[in-house]
């Protein structure tokens, strides 16, 4: 079983937008919300044609991003790629 070796990077954030802050200024939309637990960046998910989330990843290097959809607790590392139950 894979582990994260990340979470050292986690930080206390909140959203900083309640929305993927690209789409928003581009007016474009989103699927899913994904918000990077080191800065607070809102992105949206991969299966949205931006993909913002893994974009900010790729560009800032915070590797661990947090579901921000309702009834959803989970967080993904995009370096170990492993999925961590946030409960």
């Amino acid at each position: 079983m894979t582990t994260c070796t990340h979470l050292d990077q986690v930080q206390d954030v909140m959203p900083r937008t309640h929305g993927c802050e690209e789409c928003l200024k581009m007016g474009d939309d989103w699927i899913h919300l994904r918000m990077c637990l080191t800065c607070g960046h809102v992105g949206c998910c991969d299966s949205s044609k931006n993909k913002h989330a893994r974009q900010h990843f790729h560009s800032i290097h915070h590797p661990l991003v947090q579901s921000i959809e309702p009834g959803e607790d989970w967080a993904w590392c995009y370096v170990d790629q492993v999925i961590l139950t946030l409960s």
